[in-house]
């Protein structure tokens, strides 16, 4: 009798959830992260889902760095020309659209990869998504026009007086945060620290995450070049061709990186020297984004860094490789 009580007892422990694997390979802009990512999927059997927040726009291709679609043409890729400059996306947008991506990779038993530099991105996936009440058009809009006048130490000075314990867990110059807490306080008169949650990882995935990086002073110089290489092939053109299109309507696509400056160019008197304002500040605002994306991803506790000029590029592949097939 209590050999078969005991019995009972063991079936009905449920089994242990075997998680599903997802590697993530994020990185500095121009690290090489997306010809990577080929290599990984092409010997895994793997997909990729774009952690980009500007590759979902059809038409920018050049200045988001989109592989062309003939590189892309024997990988499936998701997340990436999925939406027109008159549409939004945002970060919840891109944290339910992954979790679909996911399902249907798993479904054809594939490998999910998923690559990009832009850390609030990832943070969700793993996370889950920033909570607190939805974005409304009006007061985003009127928070994004008094940050173009004032400043965003000037909003960042108010929200530090409205919701102190958040304003110390981002930085001054951290616009996109700073408009979305003064916009969360103005929409449910909470703070936003009222709302942060304990952070724990997604409880049925095995996130493998990874982080690229070199030092700056051999990244510096190949950020330079990928500018000047952008402007070579067209950047210019592109941007023309998008605005007609309405790309300056849609702030979020109108203020990335090279997008802004060339807009603002074509608003100058296109002098030889405000072309050369142009790229300067191009150049200027590629690195400081990457200052920004080293500082984010050091608090990132669950990736791991590579140094790819220590490593090597070949056993970078081997050894995210190895890690999957082996944990």
């Amino acid at each position: 009798m209590i050999e078969s009580r005991t019995i009972s007892l063991q079936q009905a422990i449920p089994p242990k959830i075997q998680k599903k694997k997802v590697i993530l390979l994020a990185g500095p802009t121009g690290i090489g992260k997306s010809k990577l990512s080929l290599t990984i999927a092409s010997v895994l059997g793997g997909e990729v889902i774009s952690a980009d927040s500007m590759q979902v726009y059809r038409g920018m291709d050049i200045g988001t760095a989109k592989l062309p679609s003939e590189e892309r043409r024997h990988i499936r890729h998701h997340l990436i020309d999925s939406r027109d400059l008159d549409e939004s996306f945002n970060v919840v947008d891109f944290f339910y659209e992954a979790q679909q991506a996911l399902k249907e990779i798993f479904s054809r038993d594939q490998v999910p990869i998923v690559v990009g530099g832009t850390g609030f991105y990832f943070h969700a996936l793993i996370y889950g998504p920033p909570t607190g009440p939805p974005s409304i058009p009006e007061v985003r809009q009127m928070l994004e026009r008094e940050m173009d006048e004032k400043g965003s130490l000037y909003l960042y000075q108010r929200l530090k007086e409205m919701d102190p314990l958040y304003a110390i867990t981002i930085t001054p110059n951290d616009r996109h945060k700073i408009i979305r807490a003064l916009e969360i306080i103005a929409l449910s008169d909470q703070k936003v620290s009222s709302f942060q949650k304990e952070l724990h990882p997604h409880q049925h995935l095995d996130f493998r995450c990874w982080f690229l990086y070199t030092t700056k002073d051999s990244l510096y110089p190949l950020l330079d070049k990928r500018c000047e290489e952008m402007i070579a092939n067209g950047l210019l053109d592109e941007v023309k061709r998008l605005e007609k299109e309405g790309i300056r309507d849609n702030r979020s696509a109108s203020n990335a990186i090279g997008y802004r400056q060339c807009l603002k160019f074509l608003l100058s008197q296109q002098t030889s020297e405000d072309w050369a304002t142009c790229i300067k500040e191009f150049k200027q605002a590629t690195r400081n984004y990457v200052k920004r994306q080293l500082t984010w991803f050091q608090k990132e506790l669950l990736f791991r860094w590579l140094h790819v000029d220590k490593i090597g590029w070949q056993d970078v592949a081997e050894l995210i490789i190895q890690d999957y097939e082996q944990n």
